[in-house]
């Protein structure tokens, strides 16, 4: 039986996918998030034993999940780096959202985009009325939509690009945006196409805009970028808001 906190993740590596559930193993692997790690530094983030480390990540290396080397500095080190990227956890279904969405498809039966528009979101709600979170995966592929949507964009400075984004968000009906502040970039999406029509559920719900936005800022600019949703329709807000991280 599944107990009803427990936590699993989907990993994607060259052989398919593999569902870990071991608390370990996910915290190692989300602290090799920000870069390679050595053993030592390994062991003090997850604040086990470093027998228990070494054999979590033998596991996590037999799965290809998981990638060693020789420090270059110092030959007596190894340094651990992924090999993978998450793809969809499990959490507790929520499917208000959902069922509001099954509903706006009933009603945008002749009207094409409206429709189209509706499917789009009850696929992307109903994995996670299912109890599937899929927000990795999906930014994944928002990301690379928006390397391709960047290669239309003629502007290659900041400025520019942030204009064309503007625009193209409002003649494809994606929503409005308005740069707030440059430092760090923050930008509001009034009228989102992806959750304006969405209750408050308690988190942010576009994923697929924060990859978006990411792909298109390395796409055109060449510059690694990384956005984070504060704000959203989905936490009780009247809009989106995106920032930028270090």
């Amino acid at each position: 039986m599944v107990k009803s906190d427990d936590h699993t993740t989907l990993f994607s590596t060259n052989h398919g996918f593999i569902a870990l559930n071991s608390p370990v193993k996910l915290k190692i692997l989300d602290f090799l998030k920000c870069g390679s790690r050595s053993f030592d530094e390994v062991v003090k983030s997850a604040g086990k034993a470093k027998s228990t480390i070494s054999v979590h990540l033998n596991d996590l290396k037999s799965c290809d999940l998981v990638e060693e080397q020789i420090d270059s500095t110092d030959k007596r080190k190894k340094m651990y780096f992924l090999n993978t990227q998450s793809m969809a956890c499990s959490q507790k279904p929520i499917a208000n959202h959902y069922d509001n969405i099954l509903q706006k498809v009933t009603s945008s039966t002749e009207d094409e985009c409206d429709f189209l528009k509706y499917i789009f979101l009850a696929v992307k709600f109903g994995f996670e009325a299912h109890g599937i979170n899929l927000q990795p995966i999906i930014k994944t592929i928002g990301s690379d939509v928006g390397t391709c949507i960047s290669r239309n964009f003629e502007s290659s400075d900041m400025d520019g690009v942030l204009n064309d984004i503007t625009t193209f968000w409002k003649s494809h009906k994606l929503g409005y945006v308005s740069i707030v502040d440059t430092e760090p970039l923050t930008i509001i999406v009034d009228d989102c196409f992806g959750c304006k029509s969405t209750p408050p559920v308690g988190k942010t719900l576009c994923s697929f805009d924060e990859g978006l936005f990411e792909g298109i800022f390395s796409g055109k600019l060449g510059l690694e970028f990384k956005m984070k949703e504060m704000e959203c329709y989905g936490t009780g807000h009247n809009h989106c808001l995106f920032v930028r991280q270090d």
